[in-house]
């Protein structure tokens, strides 16, 4: 049964829904997350805001407290949802090598015989323009593609995502193109939701400071959980309020946290500000596009290409080859086909007087095929060739080796000549 896309992942991803949500690996840690919202936001609503609804006498304007905290706080989380849940902007990975032309590194070459097999090597860079200005993008062996400009391997997630800004623990996903703007909404949003808790909690304080002309450390005994939650939230806007400022700043030079580290240190051009105002509009006004992922959509295999033969398969491939070019120089220059048999076999290291057993057995046979075709006999080896090949035997040791004759296997060559055609048949 073939597969679906998020099934045949090979990022680091969490799929759910049948791959309709996507999440980084650590999407664990979202119901820390969750837990660090909801709960200040419940206490929030039991202890401060259910008695501030009878503060603002006309109309019962008190309740809106309450509603404003709980519909902000909906806010922050289908804002956490969209943020965590989406596909941040992943590239997808090739199956092979580009097409573009590799180099040749010798020091990862093979020898076979007197030639080398290079092995593939592409560019670890490239330059490509960008705005009127050669900007170099890198080359990425777990992606097998030369990465856009501003896109980067997440090592936490195994992706490549494009305009890669960081990989953000809290929300349990990486964040790029297609959910920056989101982002920045959740920690923008959490900022304001920790600033209205802090000031409906000082002003309940302040309330019962006023009802019964107490002092405000009296005040304070009387709603710890009003302390507690000014205290959580003067903590908490220490981190996303810094984050919302700092975010504020990337966006207004059109910067990624990733490429506002990396230029600092390298002291480069920033080729993508285009001035504040289009800075913004980049960010928030224009239309995302849409994934490149199909994640339920189903594997489609491929036809791998050829691969390089190894060096010791070139090297077997070019010994079997001079091999099969001697013999048929050897046919060429007239020489008798038994004596070539006789001597590819002596060389595979077969025994002599087997050969000569194999070679009696078969000679009646080659009587009968004369005389059934009315032609005189065969010519067999004379004495003299014999023993010549008897004496080449002896000096010639067994080895393993192919033979000259083949694949490594003797062979048994019979000559059968009729009407002036040489049959060749070959028993392996």
């Amino acid at each position: 049964m073939a597969k679906r896309v998020y099934e045949a992942w090979k990022g680091s991803n969490k799929f759910f829904l049948g791959g309709r949500l996507i999440f980084g690996p650590d999407a664990r840690s979202l119901p820390v997350t969750l837990l660090l919202i909801i709960a200040p936001a419940i206490v929030f609503c039991i202890f401060v805001a259910r008695h501030l609804r009878h503060a603002f006498y006309p109309y019962n304007a008190g309740y809106a407290i309450m509603v404003v905290a709980i519909v902000f706080t909906m806010h922050v989380l289908i804002i956490l949802f969209i943020t965590s849940a989406r596909d941040p902007g992943i590239i997808p990975r090739n199956l092979r090598p580009p097409d573009e032309e590799p180099r040749h590194d010798s020091s990862l070459s093979a020898e076979a015989g007197n030639r080398q097999t290079p092995g593939r090597q592409f560019p670890r860079t490239k330059e490509v323009m960008v705005n009127g200005i050669m900007v170099r993008v890198k080359y990425c062996s777990t992606c097998m593609l030369y990465r856009p400009p501003r896109c980067s391997h997440c090592s936490i997630c195994n992706n490549c995502v494009e305009r890669f800004d960081h990989h953000c623990p809290w929300v349990g996903q990486c964040i790029g193109v297609r959910n920056y703007r989101f982002f920045f909404i959740f920690v923008s949003s959490a900022s304001l939701l920790c600033i209205y808790v802090f000031s409906m909690s000082a002003f309940y304080i302040k309330v019962l400071m006023d009802d019964n002309h107490r002092t405000v450390w009296e005040a304070m005994k009387e709603s710890p959980p009003s302390v507690v939650l000014m205290a959580y939230c003067f903590v908490a806007l220490w981190f996303v309020g810094g984050l919302t400022g700092f975010h504020l700043y990337l966006i207004g030079t059109n910067q990624t946290t990733y490429e506002n580290f990396r230029h600092r240190a390298d002291n480069r051009i920033n080729v993508y500000h285009h001035g504040c105002p289009s800075n913004f509009h980049e960010v928030f006004c224009t239309k995302l596009n849409p994934s490149k992922n199909n994640f339920r959509a189903f594997v489609q295999e491929e036809v791998p290409r050829p691969t390089l033969p190894s060096a010791e398969e070139a090297r077997a491939e070019d010994l079997d080859g001079d091999q099969r070019s001697k013999v048929d120089a050897q046919i060429e220059n007239g020489e008798d086909l038994l004596k070539i048999s006789l001597q590819c076999n002596i060389e595979a290291g077969e025994d002599l007087s087997k050969i000569s057993e194999r070679h009696n057995d078969e000679e009646p046979d080659q009587d009968i095929h004369s005389m059934e075709g009315n032609d005189p006999p065969h010519t067999t080896l004379d004495v003299d060739s014999i023993m010549a090949i008897e004496h080449r035997a002896s000096m010639i040791q067994p080895d393993p080796k192919p033979s000259s004759c083949g694949n490594g296997s003797p062979e048994i060559v019979t000559v059968v000549r009729t009407n002036s055609t040489v049959t060749t048949e070959e028993a392996g």
